[in-house]
């Protein structure tokens, strides 16, 4: 059928991924020309088909969905691309818009979301539901960790101790300390563990 919307999934659960095609290759205007389960595929597959929208995971194997958007974006940089994913920290969804993505959606979204998600995004608009755009406001209004306090935070979260996080980085634990005390500050959280847990849940961390 001419006029079709050509798709590339990307997304390492196969169960998902093979009901996201499955559902999409019923829809008229729509079809599933490619599919990967892992970023540095989804990039090849993306270059050899040049799809009009591509749905992409953000935790995929061997390159994660921003660098792989990134990737794709810096070769083509009218690629109209949706992050799908389950995770909706804030930072997750700024790093992938970062990147250069049109739309963000959450998994748990219905069947009619999804697809009118993809004719807009066709058709050059950006789609992110109030629910993800709030999130990424209250990121953009945050005060950025650094690079040093970003090392610092992930190392809390890991349970280290300020003198084993010292050690880890060549710094003396009075320069953790006050690393520490910034990070406090800026996440707007009074102690370690609330500064752990918002690390985690904001996406600033992911345990592997």
């Amino acid at each position: 059928m001419s006029g079709q919307i050509k798709l590339l999934i990307v997304e390492d659960h196969h169960i998902v991924r093979q009901g996201l095609i499955a559902l999409l290759n019923t829809v008229p205007d729509m079809e599933v020309v490619a599919e990967a389960s892992d970023g540095k595929v989804g990039v090849d597959l993306f270059r050899k088909h040049q799809p009009d929208v591509t749905l992409m995971d953000l935790r995929l194997p061997n390159l994660g969905g921003a660098e792989a958007v990134a990737r794709i974006r810096a070769e083509f940089p009218a690629a109209r691309i949706i992050v799908l994913t389950t995770f909706d920290g804030d930072e997750d969804i700024y790093r992938a818009l970062q990147a250069g993505a049109r739309g963000y959606l959450l998994k748990g979204m219905f069947g009619d979301e999804l697809l009118d998600a993809i004719r807009a995004v066709h058709a050059g608009k950006t789609r992110i539901p109030p629910v993800v755009a709030e999130r990424l406001a209250s990121r953009m209004g945050g005060q950025e960790l650094t690079a040093r306090e970003l090392e610092v935070l992930g190392l809390i979260v890991r349970g280290q101790s300020n003198k084993e996080i010292g050690g880890s980085l060549s710094i003396s634990e009075a320069t953790v300390k006050t690393h520490i005390n910034s990070i406090l500050s800026k996440m707007g959280v009074s102690d370690r563990t609330q500064a752990a847990t918002s690390a985690i849940q904001r996406g600033l961390v992911h345990l592997t």
